[in-house]
C-alpha cells in the first residue's frame, strides 16, 4: 500500500515501508595487513584532495613514484604487530559499535557502517540503505573534532553518491562533539576506569590527538582548537592536568605541536617515571593507537627513561562509549523517531 492507503497498480514497483537510517562513519582500513592492500588503501587516502593539499600535478607523481613504492611495506608491517583473527581493530571495534547501537535504538532505525576509504564504501551502504527503503538517513561521521580531512571528506563523498541519485532521502549530519557533555563524561568515565585497574598510580596523563599540517589551523580548520577544547574540558571535568600533544607526523611541512613522541621523550628525560596516554581524538582503537601509542610510545618513553607507562583504550563500544553515541544519535533523529 502507498502511504495514502490506496492499492498501486500491477505494474507498479514494489512500494518499501518507509525506514530512518543512521550511517556510521570511519576512515577507513586495509582489506589485510599486506603490502599490497596496504598500498591500495593508501593510493586512494592520499590521493583525497581534503588530505593532501597540493595540488595534483605536484603531487601525484611524487606519491605514485615514490611514496606508494616505499610507504606500504612499512605500513603492512605495523598493521601485521596489531591486526586481529577478526580484522584490522578499526574494522572490528566499528562494526561492535553499529551492533551495539542498532540494539539500542531498535527495529524502528536501520544502523549501517562506512568506511571513506575501502570496503564497505560510502556509495555501496547508502545504496543498500536506500534499497532498503530509507528515505531519511543520519550520517555520523565518528569524529569528535571537526577537520576537512576527516569528517569534512566523509560528508563530500555521501553528497557525491547523492549527486547521481534520481530520488535522494532526506539527509542530516552529525555536528562535531568534542565538548558535548556527554562526550566529556564518557571519555572521563572510561579513562577513570582504565585508571582504577592499573597496578600503579600515573604521574602524568597524556592526551594525544592526530596531527595536521600547521596550515590547516590558518586556513581557517578549527580542528586545533576543538582538541584543545577537548583536553580541557576533560582536565576540569577530571580536576587534574592534562597533556596535550599531535601525532602522525607525515612529510616536511610543520604539523601541529608539541608532538606526541617528542612529548613522551621529554618526561622521560625530566624524570617522569609513571604515566598514562590515552587517544580522544579516535572514537576506535586503530593502527594509530594501538601501534604508534602503545607499542612506539612505551619504547619512546621506556628508552628516554620511563619506566611505568599505559595506553588506555578509545571508547569503542564500552558501555561508556554507547551510551555518549546513542545520546548523539538519538538528539539529531528528533523529529524522525
Amino acid at each position: 500500500m502507498s502511504r495514502s492507503g490506496t492499492a498501486p497498480p500491477p505494474e507498479h514497483p514494489p512500494i518499501l515501508k518507509p525506514k530512518v537510517g543512521v550511517l556510521l562513519i570511519n576512515l577507513g582500513t586495509p582489506a589485510a595487513p599486506t603490502t599490497k592492500a596496504v598500498r591500495d588503501y593508501l593510493g586512494e587516502f592520499l590521493s583525497d584532495k581534503r588530505v593532501v593539499e597540493i595540488p595534483a600535478i605536484v603531487w601525484q607523481p611524487l606519491l605514485r613514484g615514490v611514496i606508494l613504492n616505499t610507504r606500504p611495506q612499512k605500513s603492512a608491517a605495523a598493521y601485521a604487530e596489531v591486526w586481529t583473527d577478526h580484522g584490522s581493530p578499526l574494522m572490528v571495534y566499528s562494526r561492535r559499535q553499529t551492533e551495539a547501537l542498532q540494539q539500542r535504538l531498535g527495529d524502528g532505525v536501520l544502523v549501517d557502517l562506512a568506511m571513506r576509504y575501502g570496503q564497505p564504501s560510502i556509495e555501496s551502504r547508502i545504496k543498500a540503505m536506500k534499497d532498503a527503503g530509507c528515505d531519511r538517513i543520519l550520517l555520523a561521521p565518528l569524529y569528535p573534532q571537526y577537520s576537512g580531512a576527516t569528517t569534512g571528506t566523509a560528508n563530500d563523498k555521501a553528497f557525491e553518491v547523492l549527486q547521481a541519485m534520481r530520488w535522494q532521502p532526506a539527509i542530516r549530519t552529525l555536528p562535531a562533539y568534542h565538548d558535548d557533555p556527554a562526550h566529556i563524561d564518557a571519555l572521563k568515565r572510561n579513562i577513570e576506569h582504565a585508571i582504577a585497574s592499573l597496578d600503579f598510580e600515573p604521574e602524568e596523563i597524556v592526551t594525544s590527538f592526530h596531527g595536521m599540517p600547521l596550515r590547516t589551523l590558518h586556513l581557517g580548520d578549527p580542528y586545533h582548537c576543538q582538541c584543545r577544547k577537548t583536553a580541557r574540558l576533560l582536565s576540569e571535568a577530571m580536576g587534574r592536568n592534562l597533556i596535550v600533544s599531535f601525532q602522525s607526523r607525515f612529510g616536511r611541512a610543520k604539523w601541529l605541536e608539541p608532538a606526541t613522541d617528542a612529548t613522551l621523550e621529554a618526561l622521560g628525560r625530566k624524570g617522569v617515571k609513571r604515566i598514562a596516554i590515552v587517544a580522544p581524538g579516535f572514537s576506535v582503537d586503530c593502527l594509530e593507537t594501538l601501534e604508534e601509542l602503545a607499542i612506539q610510545g612505551r619504547e619512546q618513553f621506556e628508552h628516554a627513561g620511563g619506566e611505568k607507562f599505559a595506553y588506555l583504550p578509545c571508547l569503542n563500544a564500552s558501555a561508556e562509549g554507547m551510551d555518549m553515541l546513542e545520546t548523539l544519535v538519538r538528539r539529531e533523529l528528533a523529529g524522525w523517531i
